[in-house]
């Protein structure tokens, strides 16, 4: 299993000296969160964006990682707002793949118990998946990615029938 780290609201921390929250070049977040559990997980730093920001040739660029990773299994944190759009380019390359979609509505830095539960909920599902797809994990849901929405009226992220 490999987990990519793409940035989002999950990875942002406060900067003091303009009071914005803004993602850092680094995986500080994930790194704590996965030093509290009893295994090793491959991680890469591939995009560090907010995800309304990301643009067609960063969704290449995870393609590209995805394709010549010898991991067939992958978490990736991302974004809340566009983590769809990212989901759906994969959908349409990867179908030999098992690919999780995670992220945070708040930043770890606030409140690390949902990003930890949230990566905690992706990595175990991973690890039990047995079908290839793409999935998206968040809000103590994990659905295929278009089965899941973000409802933003309510800040949390819903199962589609």
């Amino acid at each position: 299993m490999l987990i990519l780290n793409s940035g989002g609201t999950f990875n942002k921390k406060y900067n003091p000296l303009n009071g914005e929250l803004e993602i850092p070049y680094s995986n500080e977040a994930i790194e704590t969160i996965l030093k509290s559990m009893d295994a090793k997980y491959d991680l890469a730093g591939v995009i560090y964006k907010d995800s309304l920001d990301m643009t067609m040739d960063d969704r290449k660029v995870l393609a590209n990682v995805i394709m010549e990773s010898s991991d067939d299994t992958f978490v990736i944190v991302h974004g809340t707002d566009t983590m769809h759009l990212s989901a759906e380019f994969l959908a349409e390359i990867f179908d030999d793949r098992k690919i999780i979609f995670v992220g945070a509505m708040k930043p770890f830095e606030i409140d690390n118990i949902e990003a930890s539960l949230n990566l905690g909920i992706a990595i175990g599902f991973a690890k039990a998946l047995v079908q290839n797809g793409v999935y998206i994990c968040m809000s103590g849901y994990v659905e295929q990615w278009d089965k899941i929405h973000k409802n933003k009226k309510f800040g949390k992220f819903e199962v589609v029938i």
